[in-house]
């Protein structure tokens, strides 16, 4: 479970997330994280959040953000807000070390989802794009559905293919929660 000061690291993305403010701290208001890559990352799937919207502020290095197919680089001291229901990645895609300032409002079960992301990386449970096979996807994808979805193929497709998919995912131990990954 994410508390404050809470530090997940994710060997394949090599994004670490410190916690500042839970949704147990906020009731359910906000998240609030410090996340931090130390060297560049691949650039993550493209993805958004249908009922959240996010806040970022750099403070320190470089940080390489996609909203809507625009690219573009943000340095120390910008910020970006993210409305919900839109299309977005961030990454760092520049040599040096990049911190990041990073709300998410309503809070919902994101701390969760990021849990999970972790706890499957770190064993070894992730492609080298930070995803999980198909199953495991197809379980995670109808339980966290609220707070994350990807923009390839549409939601509706997402759900019709999801829906078939679990039932199976599950008769082979997939689950959308583990237990040892939110301690």
């Amino acid at each position: 479970m994410a508390y404050k000061g809470k530090i997940l690291a994710n060997q394949v993305t090599g994004q670490q997330i410190e916690f500042i403010q839970t949704s147990r701290d906020t009731d359910g208001d906000h998240l609030e994280m410090i996340s931090t890559y130390d060297k560049p990352s691949l650039p993550p799937v493209p993805h958004y959040h249908p009922y959240q919207e996010e806040w970022f502020i750099v403070l320190e290095g470089e940080l390489t953000v996609m909203v809507n197919k625009a690219t573009f680089r943000l340095v120390k001291g910008d910020r970006i807000h993210i409305p919900a229901d839109t299309p977005h990645a961030m990454w760092n895609a520049h040599q040096g070390r990049t911190r990041v300032s990073w709300k998410v409002s309503p809070a919902l079960d994101t701390e969760y989802m990021l849990e999970m992301a972790a706890g499957l990386a770190n064993d070894n449970k992730l492609n080298d794009k930070g995803m999980p096979d198909k199953l495991q996807l197809a379980v995670m994808a109808n339980h966290f559905a609220n707070v994350y979805r990807l923009t390839r193929p549409s939601y509706l497709l997402q759900k019709a293919l999801f829906t078939l998919i679990t039932p199976l995912a599950r008769i082979k131990g997939y689950k959308p929660v583990y237990r040892q990954y939110i301690d």
